[in-house]
């Protein structure tokens, strides 16, 4: 019997580190599968519906053999598994196509649903939501805790304008999304069907997918197999966590998951639950009896050669063999011979002081090789800006920009805090905007461009020469520009009280935002804008008036902004061809249908600001629907419709005359004419804009002073021309321009 024993004994001895180390590495609970296919799951999920392989059904993953390999899914559902790990799913994409050829549309897959409501698993914010396509968008609708809605439109007319690795609206557009969501669907739309692109673009496609994966690239529109490969290798990130309680609720529940040596973390997805870790020096499944095992430091000999390693729960020391002194890690003290003569003490003292010589003669040198390499490196942004051409109009005089200051860029670092993430006034698309302080105390807005190529300095250099010779009270002021950073840097003055879109939206109850300063605000802008048409040395057309672009300083003057997109027209010509730009609910059809650019471009785009203003509604209303999605729209047909009363502002209603809102109400129709040609001149808006200031001020349904005030109008509308023969008010609905947001249908996948 003992020598039974003695053999069982020996065995054991022998197989123990076996036995051990399976236990360690083990992944599924005992008796279940922990392989499908190519994935390895490791509990708490487990392999197989209803077979207690997992923490709950809702970790049991399905394995579907009836692919080779064998494909594994979210439970019940049709989410293919790519990986597991600590706290993420990446799951197979699911893309939203449609495709057009000259024959017609052909339709794919263009409605997705992703339903997680119910489960333990929400949509991770490492997702992006992306449109690629030139004529193409896609809203999308989010539900969790609260419910979320966004979107993206993306245009271009042609293959040249895309940039390999950019999404911001060109061919690619790209949004994110909170973190939390559970269920989200959406579907591709189009504007015209890819009719003019669809020699190099036409499909659009929609999808939700990594942010670190997929990567824009101009070879995606002709790629047939695009969608496929959006399928295959950029997943979807699904956060997952135990239940819904948090570590310290669950710490106090039978039903608690994290085992021995291991370390309860709360998930932040916002819907609760938790998530389990080994502890530092320990590894293994944390979910799985008996938990986490320690790691055996001392396989790897971390101690000096000399030295003795003793492992310890979660860690391990080192100490020196016989014969030797020191703490016994891989350092010059680490072991020392006892028997060793070598002057330590003063061998240290001795290299120590000239290794810190040498420290200081290094970092005198690198400090001196790189202020002269930061030298000449801004030397070269500033002739890539076009720093020389800029100064030798300075130094001519040319273009009347002889006051333009050079800043430095570390006088505007300085200024701004190092760009600080606080003093952000906005952004916009051609830039960001800062606020700064100089040393003079002077509080100036200092706009950094964006990244840009050589192509772009031209615009740059066309918003400084612009700016710098517009002497209005009425616009920006440039005070200069720095020219040595990566990206161009201009200087403007401080206008304190915000865009007018923000007093409109946000502050309109505020008591001086009455309906006589609201004329005062409008008939300045109009002024200005007259003023840039018709008064500057050559004229000059914004091509991005909106109501964010029209600032008011601490006295409520309106100052007009942002010239990023602006040209100058040459006096013989009264209209340029460019690539259109603006902003979507203000743009003019004309121009955009064209490509055209004229003055009466600003004029229409004013003329959406003046529907702004009156109603309080926004250009673009994606929540509305039929004709009051676009404001520019409604507004015509209601004048059209004697419905203008109706839709008017109530306390503009209150405080404007009846006359006034009768008039400019018509001018507005005008200025929205979607003929350019029969819209007022920007000079024939500010003028009639002043006479209405004129006008006397009582509630419209009063009728003291009508004869006169009647008179007046008569007369500022002989004077513009603001009656309209019946054939220019009447515009047919092929001439309409309805730029609408198309949500996409409730429709299950």
């Amino acid at each position: 019997m003992l020598r039974n024993m003695l053999t069982i004994n020996l065995l054991w001895l022998l197989l123990a580190p076996f036995f051990c180390s399976f236990t360690a590495a083990a992944i599924a609970k005992h008796g279940c599968e922990s392989k499908c296919g190519d994935l390895t799951v490791p509990y708490p999920f487990g392999i197989g519906l209803g077979k207690n392989c997992s923490i709950g059904s809702r970790f049991d993953v399905n394995c579907n053999t009836s692919f080779n390999p064998p494909k594994p899914f979210i439970a019940n559902g049709n989410l293919e598994i790519v990986n597991i790990s600590n706290d993420e799913l990446l799951v197979k994409n699911w893309v939203a196509v449609k495709c057009y050829t000259k024959a017609g549309q052909i339709n794919y897959r263009n409605s997705i649903l992703i339903n997680l409501t119910g489960t333990t698993y929400s949509l991770a914010d490492s997702n992006k939501f992306t449109v690629v396509g030139c004529d193409d968008q896609s809203v999308f609708r989010g539900s969790s805790v609260r419910s979320f809605r966004s979107g993206c439109l993306s245009f271009c007319s042609e293959r040249e304008v895309f940039t390999d690795g950019l999404c911001t609206g060109i061919g690619c557009c790209q949004t994110s999304i909170p973190k939390g969501l559970q269920a989200i669907s959406y579907s591709l739309q189009t504007f015209y069907n890819h009719t003019n692109i669809s020699s190099f673009n036409p499909c659009g496609y929609a999808f939700l997918g990594d942010e670190n994966v997929y990567k824009f690239q101009k070879s995606d529109f002709s790629n047939p197999n695009f969608r496929n490969r959006i399928i295959e290798n950029v997943p979807i990130v699904i956060d997952w966590a135990i239940g819904n309680q948090s570590c310290s609720s669950a710490k106090k529940s039978p039903g608690y998951a994290c085992l021995q040596n291991s370390v309860c973390v709360d998930s932040d997805t916002g819907l609760g639950g938790y998530r389990c870790y080994c502890s530092k020096g320990y590894e293994g499944n944390p979910y799985l009896s008996p938990g986490c095992s320690d790691i055996d430091e001392c396989k790897s000999n971390p101690c000096n050669e000399n030295g003795i390693c003793t492992n310890i729960p979660g860690n391990f020391s080192c100490s020196c063999k016989h014969g030797y002194y020191g703490d016994g890690t891989k350092n010059d003290r680490g072991c020392i011979s006892e028997n060793s003569q070598f002057p330590v003490i003063k061998f240290l003292l001795g290299f120590s002081t000239v290794f810190v010589s040498i420290i200081i003669v290094v970092t005198w040198i690198y400090f001196s090789i790189k202020k002269r390499k930061l030298v000449r490196m801004r030397e070269k942004f500033f002739c890539q800006n076009g720093g020389l051409l800029l100064k030798q109009r300075i130094s001519s005089n040319e273009d009347g920009i002889e006051s333009t200051k050079i800043f430095s860029a570390e006088e505007l670092e300085k200024a701004t805090n190092k760009y600080a993430e606080d003093r952000i006034l906005g952004r916009g698309g051609y830039g960001t905007v800062y606020k700064g302080i100089l040393h003079d105390e002077r509080v100036v807005a200092v706009k950094m461009s964006r990244i840009m190529d050589e192509n772009q300095i031209e615009q740059f250099i066309n918003e400084v020469i612009i700016l710098a010779q517009v002497k209005h009270r009425n616009v920006v002021k440039l005070l200069g520009c720095c020219l040595e950073a990566e990206v161009p840097l201009l200087v403007y003055e401080y206008v304190s009280n915000g865009a007018l879109f923000h007093h409109i939206h946000d502050n309109g109850e505020m008591p001086w935002f009455s309906w006589v300063n609201r004329l005062k605000i409008v008939a300045e802008a109009a002024g200005a804008l007259a003023y840039l048409h018709s008064s500057a040395s050559m004229p000059i057309i914004h091509r991005d008036v909106k109501s964010s672009n029209i600032l008011l300083d601490n006295t409520y003057t309106a100052k007009i902004s942002d010239f990023g997109a602006s040209r100058l027209v040459p006096l013989d010509q009264t209209q340029v061809t460019t690539l259109v730009q603006g902003t979507l609910g203000y743009l003019d059809p004309e121009y955009f249908q064209t490509s055209q650019l004229t003055e009466k471009s600003d004029v229409y785009s004013f003329g959406v600001v003046l529907a702004e203003l009156l109603t309080r509604k926004k250009p673009l209303s994606p929540t509305k629907s039929g004709e009051e999605k676009n404001l520019a729209t409604y507004f015509i047909a209601s004048v059209k419709e004697d419905r203008l009363f109706q839709i008017l502002e109530p306390r503009i209603l209150r405080e404007g005359s009846f006359e006034q809102l009768q008039a400019i109400g018509e001018l507005v129709k005008r200025c929205l004419n979607l003929k350019g040609d029969k819209r007022p001149t920007m000079k024939e808006v500010a003028m009639e804009l002043e006479g209405l200031r004129k006008f006397t001020r009582h509630p419209w349904n009063q009728q003291r002073n009508a004869e006169e005030n009647m008179a007046l109008l008569s007369e500022q509308s002989d004077l513009y021309d603001i009656t309209m023969t019946n054939q220019e008010c009447t515009t047919s609905a092929q001439d309409s321009l309805h730029i609408d947001m198309i949500f996409p249908s409730n429709d299950p996948r």
